[in-house]
């Protein structure tokens, strides 16, 4: 990939998604962080502050949810809003990449989770690299196939999501910094 082709899409919280940025940044790949109004980031470069009506469009039932995923989600504004954003990031990437826990069920912990499931609902290609087996996994449209050292995942589409858990531990910024080198040139 060149890096002048390519936009990560993610939301600049901490964790995860402000890995992603600084790697992003570091790399010379522009980067669209979506938020809203009153939420805490830690990455302000190509901050989209959504509004009331956009943030609207990404709405989804939390019930709807708490089925999909196997436990209960709390119906609160803030929680709603980074779900609301979620649907931002991942709407907007062709590739999603997603740092977390993946859990019996086949779900990925937290709200994380949400954005590895709306990225199967829609089709696209989905890595999770999971912090406590220290590696990542595909999704093959039916369950995780773990990604031997050797092979695991480059970013393939100029529009890639990157997100995950807020308790980033350093195997996980090893594993961004690496799935960025080897990826862009």
């Amino acid at each position: 990939m060149k890096k002048e082709d390519c936009i990560l899409f993610s939301g600049g919280a901490q964790g995860a998604e402000a890995e992603f940025g600084a790697n992003a940044e570091s790399f010379g790949i522009e980067e669209v962080n979506f938020t809203f109004e009153g939420h805490t980031i830690i990455r302000h470069r190509g901050l989209r502050v959504l509004n009331h009506e956009e943030l609207k469009n990404g709405d989804v039932s939390l019930e709807y949810i708490s089925r999909l995923m196997n436990r209960r989600y709390t119906d609160n504004v803030t929680f709603r809003k980074i779900l609301q954003t979620i649907w931002y990031q991942i709407n907007n990437g062709q590739e999603v990449f997603i740092v977390g826990e993946i859990l019996p069920d086949k779900t990925v912990k937290g709200g994380t989770g949400w954005g590895a499931e709306f990225s199967k609902i829609c089709n696209k290609p989905l890595h999770v690299f999971d912090q406590k087996k220290n590696a990542w996994f595909t999704w093959n449209k039916l369950e995780w196939v773990e990604r031997k050292k050797g092979d695991e995942p480059v970013i393939t589409c100029t529009h890639f999501a990157g997100g995950g858990t807020r308790f980033l531990e350093e195997n996980s910024r090893q594993a961004i910094k690496d799935l960025f080198a080897r990826s862009i040139v």
